[in-house]
C-alpha cells in the first residue's frame, strides 16, 4: 500500500469509534514507537516506559469519542502520555516518602529502585545515554516537558506549547532553563 492510499489518523479514529478495533490497532502500529520514546525520556526507565504506553492507550482507547478530528491525533495521544507521566511520578514520589518515612525494614522491597546497572549501561557507549537518561528524569516537570518535546521529539516551540498549555516563548525559556540544569547536573556528576 502506498502512502498516499493509507487513510489519515483522523479517518482511522473515525473508524474506530464506529467499532473499528483495526482502525485503533493501525494507530497504535503508527505512532507506538515515537510515543515510546517519548515516554521513556521522560521516565528513564525502559520497563516503566513500556507500562505507560499501556496505559497511554487504554487511556486513548477509552477517550477516542472525544477526539476532535481538525487537530493533530500525534499531539493528542502525546498529551494523554504526558498525563500518564505526571500520574506516575507522582505515585514514585509518594513511594519514595513512604520509603523514607517507614524505614527500610517495614518496605515489602516492591517498587524500590535498584542500584543495579541497566543493560544498556553494560556498554560504555550507553553508559553516557543512561546519565543523561536519569538526569532528564529528574528536572523537575515544568523543565522535563517542555525538553523533551522539542529537543528529543523534533516538535517546533509552538507545538509544544499547545501541548503543555504555554506560550512559545515560555516553551524556549523553559527549554533554555533544562538544558543548563542538565549541564549543572552532569558536570556535578563528573566531579
Amino acid at each position: 500500500m502506498s502512502a498516499a492510499s493509507e487513510p489519515q489518523d483522523s479517518e482511522l479514529a473515525a473508524s474506530a469509534v464506529a467499532g473499528d478495533e483495526r482502525a485503533f490497532s493501525w494507530l497504535m502500529q503508527r505512532h507506538k514507537d515515537a510515543l515510546y520514546r517519548f515516554i521513556r525520556r521522560y521516565t528513564g526507565d525502559a520497563d516503566e516506559a513500556y507500562d505507560l504506553l499501556q496505559e497511554s492507550f487504554t487511556a486513548a482507547w477509552s477517550a477516542l469519542k472525544r477526539y476532535d478530528r481538525t487537530r493533530s491525533f500525534p499531539t493528542w495521544l502525546r498529551r494523554i502520555a504526558l498525563n500518564k507521566c505526571r500520574d506516575w511520578s507522582r505515585r514514585r514520589a509518594v513511594r519514595r516518602w513512604l520509603t523514607r518515612n517507614e524505614g527500610l525494614d517495614s518496605w515489602t522491597g516492591q517498587n524500590l529502585p535498584t542500584d543495579e546497572p541497566s543493560p544498556e549501561a553494560a556498554v560504555a557507549d550507553k553508559e553516557q545515554l543512561t546519565r543523561l537518561d536519569r538526569a532528564i528524569a529528574n528536572l523537575p516537570a515544568g523543565l522535563k516537558e517542555p525538553l523533551i518535546l522539542t529537543a528529543l521529539e523534533g516538535l517546533s516551540q509552538d507545538e509544544a506549547g499547545k501541548i503543555l498549555g504555554l506560550s512559545a516563548k515560555a516553551v524556549e525559556v523553559r527549554v533554555y532553563r533544562a538544558r543548563k540544569a542538565l549541564s549543572s547536573a552532569l558536570s556535578l556528576e563528573d566531579a
